[in-house]
């Protein structure tokens, strides 16, 4: 259910209302714009007499919200969610554009700090690298593990960079206690035991997409994590598995103005994994930040044919840096349009 107030209620009197529906059994999300304030209630509103609701003076009109997901519902939080992240407060969202860059796993110390520094000059603002590895097979190289974490709190020490890096399992959090985001997978976006811990965090989460999950089953996992008490989850569309076999997976560009309609969490796109494909990141990245999205996440490698982990979807540096540089162009393009 949302509750929409009307425009110069006094705040005390929106309290009021609030400890009232809380007394309930029930969950209030409040999202406070310049016109007017919206409650979202979360639960089971049946036990809510929506007429009285919406005879109550301070009312404007009373929604019921038919989806299953509902703190991240556009609906219950009509204005862009802004995510920040490090101690630069860095903000993700609401026209707030992100590259996050770095290679897939983080190899040694030489590697990692060298990339860091050619994403950084090229115009990064975060970096990735993959300290735990999820591989299909058993044998891959499967990371460094706390001595990954360890090596990009390093870099981050040398660049000033906040870090990204993927989580695989709760029992691992206290590990990432000075990662600035951590990152969901593809694998673990419906490994809801997991999602439950990150809720009860405050660490910025991006969620990524799993690679058969439809858009619903996103929002539904974000869900989870919101409905932990984290609200600060950022979205990435990384390709779903289709019949299609000259690209790793099928990068639904689609899936990103959906989701901005659907959620008010910032959308962020991965060609990388979507292509598996290095000559292809460049003109599907052009096409994320075309498209609307609020950041790409790209992997660099310093030397891609011998990296240990998907050299082959992985830019050089100076190959990042022409990207970086037609996604500046194709925003001021877009700045222009709007303008």
């Amino acid at each position: 259910m949302v509750i929409i107030v009307k425009p110069n209620t006094k705040e005390e009197r929106i309290q009021d209302l609030i400890h009232w529906i809380e007394a309930q059994n029930l969950r209030t999300h409040v999202s406070s714009g310049d016109y007017s304030t919206i409650i979202g209630v979360i639960g089971d509103t049946s036990k809510l007499d929506e007429d009285l609701i919406s005879g109550l003076d301070i009312v404007e009109g009373v929604k019921r919200v038919s989806e299953p997901f509902k703190s991240v519902n556009r609906k219950f939080h009509p204005q862009d969610s802004v995510i920040e992240v490090g101690e630069q407060k860095l903000k993700v969202g609401h026209g707030n554009f992100h590259i996050i860059a770095g290679p897939c796993s983080v190899e040694s110390e030489e590697q990692i700090i060298s990339v860091a520094k050619s994403v950084k000059a090229a115009g990064a603002t975060m970096l990735r690298g993959g300290a735990f590895k999820p591989r299909t097979s058993p044998y891959d190289f499967q990371g460094l593990k706390a001595d990954g974490i360890e090596l990009l709190l390093e870099a981050k020490r040398e660049t000033g960079l906040p870090i990204v890096t993927e989580i695989m399992n709760a029992n691992h959090l206290p590990l990432f206690e000075h990662v600035d985001v951590i990152q969901v997978g593809a694998r673990n976006m419906q490994n809801f035991e997991l999602l439950k811990e990150l809720g009860r965090t405050d660490k910025p989460i991006l969620l990524k997409r799993g690679l058969a999950n439809t858009i619903k089953e996103l929002l539904m996992s974000a869900e989870y994590i919101m409905a932990g008490g984290n609200e600060r989850v950022i979205l990435c569309e990384r390709g779903v598995r289709t019949f299609e076999t000259a690209t790793r997976n099928t990068l639904d560009l689609s899936a990103v103005p959906v989701l901005h309609e659907l959620t008010h969490l910032p959308v962020i796109v991965d060609p990388s994994h979507a292509t598996g494909v290095a000559r292809y990141v460049k003109p599907m990245a052009l096409a994320a930040t075309a498209c609307g999205a609020d950041g790409l996440i790209i992997e660099v490698h310093n030397d891609p044919p011998h990296a240990l982990c998907d050299g082959a979807q992985s830019l050089r540096p100076e190959q990042f840096e022409d990207v970086a540089r037609g996604v500046r162009a194709i925003r001021s393009t877009l700045a222009g349009l709007e303008g």
